[in-house]
């Protein structure tokens, strides 16, 4: 078990090195930030000093190797545009992000188990293709057009919600929608697929057989054995989430790490693109890490894959 967490951790630090690598050079296709900050009147000596001011005055490569040594050192540089520490940014706006995660996941919980359940229940029917629609228009739809559609329908046409920043519990509405909606759709089609298959198993087949309520052998021995994927997956959501919040929150103006990760790169903002790319990379990491942990202890097969 010690040799699996040590190989996925070496897995780990080399996808993490790979994405800071990535991500330092990408973001410097954005532009130089100096065009951005100076005043259309400044002079040359202006643009020098300031470039100079940043760090920016090196080569590609010689910055590259400045931000590898403070990285190693623990230290991401300072927000060109905030002027503070970028990891200190990204920590500011984190809880944003995950005080409307949880409400994501319970509303695809909520929705999605049920829906998959009934749809396995009812295989081939009306309600089964009924899911099956929910399934794919919760995956097709883009997150910014539910979220443009959300607003038009429910802020400006019957003006019952607001429609951005953060505020009392009516501000948490449209955004839970947009972005738990993909997890409904998940949600159902892993529940269903689960609860098919569980019951065309021996041991359900014996439950029918002693003579056992349907209604017993369906939500105690067909669903509690279902759940296993679905809960296993639950940690694959968040990453999902926290990664894929960047669209919800721009389109509603909620100041969490997916809109400080927008804010960035509109204003170029080299430190801080990079302290937000590689500081989620980690959380993805140790989430990911956590759920193979997870799989290994309760299938020993994983540790020898």
């Amino acid at each position: 078990m010690k040799r699996f967490i040590a190989r996925r951790l070496m897995q780990g630090v080399v996808l993490l090195v790979m994405v800071a690598t990535i991500v330092f050079f990408l973001g410097r296709l954005t532009g130089n930030p100096v065009d951005l900050m100076l005043p259309e009147d400044a002079t040359a000596e202006d643009r020098e000093a300031l470039i100079k001011t940043l760090g920016l005055d090196g080569s590609l490569l010689d910055q590259f190797v400045v931000f590898v040594v403070k990285a190693v050192q623990g230290d991401l540089g300072n927000s060109i545009r905030m002027k503070q520490p970028a990891v200190q940014a990204f920590f500011d706006r984190l809880p944003n992000t995950l005080i409307i995660i949880p409400w994501a996941l319970l509303l695809g919980m909520v929705a999605g188990i049920p829906l998959g359940v009934l749809a396995a229940l009812n295989r081939g029917g009306l309600l089964d293709r009924f899911a099956g629609t929910v399934a794919v228009l919760g995956v097709a739809m883009p997150s910014f057009w539910l979220g443009v559609l959300l607003i038009y329908v429910f802020s400006v046409e019957l003006g019952w919600l607001p429609s951005s920043r953060m505020g009392g519990p009516e501000h948490f509405v449209l955004p839970v929608i947009t972005l738990g909606t993909f997890l409904v759709a998940g949600f159902m089609r892993i529940t269903r697929s689960a609860m098919l298959e569980v019951m065309e198993s021996e041991f359900v087949k014996l439950a029918r057989i002693k003579g056992l309520a349907e209604s017993v052998v369906i939500w105690k021995h067909c669903l509690r054995n279902a759940l296993i994927p679905v809960l296993t997956l639950w940690g694959v959501f968040v990453g999902n989430l926290i990664t894929g919040a960047i669209v919800t929150e721009t389109v509603f103006a909620w100041p969490g790490i997916g809109r400080l990760t927008y804010e960035a790169v509109i204003y170029r903002d080299f430190p801080l693109l990079q302290a937000v790319i590689i500081l989620k990379s980690i959380l993805i990491l140790s989430i990911n890490l956590g759920v193979d942990i997870l799989y290994a202890y309760v299938d020993p097969r994983i540790r020898l894959a």
